[in-house]
């Protein structure tokens, strides 16, 4: 009895904790697609798997559960093929062709359960709707191993890079371990999250305890001619080795650059050029971009993010937009015009 105690709260652990993460995660994306499709990724596998753990210690529970946990297992492919489409999009939303496939898909569901309830056609649901979900989450497992691998240089050494593949690896696990629990048990793909979301906080707690902490400004301000020969030296280098053209460039990185200590280098950006680190970047790299986008013959858009150091398609477009007021398709457009 104990031992079934246990099996509960660990197969129930990532459910629960998925439920949470996901809430977590939508409050905090403010309107960013790529951590929106995030949430709703985890939000469906902790239904999912919720649905399973309530199936395999109370059979009888009702069919409107077991209807509601497949429907959920049905969209769980299609988020993170979402959830990487967003990593590469050039825009803040979904484009004309995603938003159809997005109606489409929320058609079928609502056609399905409003017309097929699994109450009312259980044999439907056991031997043809749940193997369809089942395929159909492979057939966009596939697809979203094939966008990540086509994209795998982009990818290299970005912070958007490890969440994509920590992503597409846990729910490659999950599918894997749901279709062999015929050979083991039904538990097991809800175990397997628990597991899966235990080890990605794991990795994510270790990453961020290996930070070097930034210690606090000193109480005095950088004398002007000291902070002017730092800033024009910096930016040498920056027009030197155009190191902004790197994705994964950081603080401390851009600081031992420089010779300096980071947290020197973070009080001159903010007390003396009156900018975070993170906008100083944002706004090299949009110069490059407007550059490039001037350059002929055109190139694509997403080749100009790559060379212009953007991690994404998404933040690409948002800071370009943010410091133009126009997006880079239209910023050609004017240019080309003209």
């Amino acid at each position: 009895m104990l031992s079934q105690h246990f099996l509960f709260f660990f197969a129930m652990l990532g459910a629960f904790n998925g439920l949470g993460a996901a809430s977590f995660l939508w409050w905090q994306a403010k309107g960013e697609p790529t951590p929106r499709w995030l949430s709703l990724l985890i939000l469906v596998v902790s239904v999912r798997t919720g649905k399973s753990v309530a199936f395999h210690f109370w059979p009888d529970i009702p069919r409107t559960v077991l209807q509601i946990g497949l429907t959920a297992c049905f969209l769980i492919g299609p988020c993170l093929f979402f959830l990487v489409r967003s990593s590469q999009s050039d825009t803040s939303g979904p484009g004309r062709a995603d938003r159809w496939h997005i109606a489409a898909l929320l058609a079928i569901v609502a056609g399905v359960n409003l017309f097929l309830p699994y109450a009312g056609h259980a044999d439907l649901w056991r031997h043809a709707i749940t193997p369809a979900i089942t395929y159909t989450w492979l057939g966009y497992l596939l697809l979203a191993t094939a966008q990540v691998y086509r994209h795998r240089t982009r990818l290299a050494g970005t912070p958007s890079g490890p969440l994509l593949l920590g992503a597409l690896g846990g729910i490659w696990f999950i599918w894997i371990a749901y279709y062999t629990s015929g050979y083991t048990s039904y538990i097991v793909g809800a175990l397997s999250f628990t597991f899966v979301l235990a080890v990605s906080v794991l990795v994510y707690l270790r990453l961020r305890l290996g930070q070097a902490p930034i210690e606090p400004y000193q109480d005095r301000r950088i004398p002007e001619a000291e902070a002017a020969a730092q800033l024009q030296a910096l930016a040498e280098l920056m027009a030197r080795e155009h190191l902004h053209r790197e994705p994964g460039l950081t603080l401390p990185r851009l600081a031992r650059r420089l010779g300096i200590p980071q947290t020197r280098l973070s009080q001159l950006l903010n007390d003396n050029n009156q900018t975070s680190f993170k906008q100083y970047l944002a706004q090299l790299r949009v110069a490059e971009a407007k550059a490039l986008l001037q350059q002929m013959p055109p190139k694509p858009l997403e080749a100009v993010a790559e060379a212009a150091g953007f991690q994404s398609m998404s933040t690409f477009y948002s800071a370009f937009k943010k410091r133009e007021g126009i997006t880079p398709a239209a910023f050609r457009a004017a240019r080309t015009d003209s």
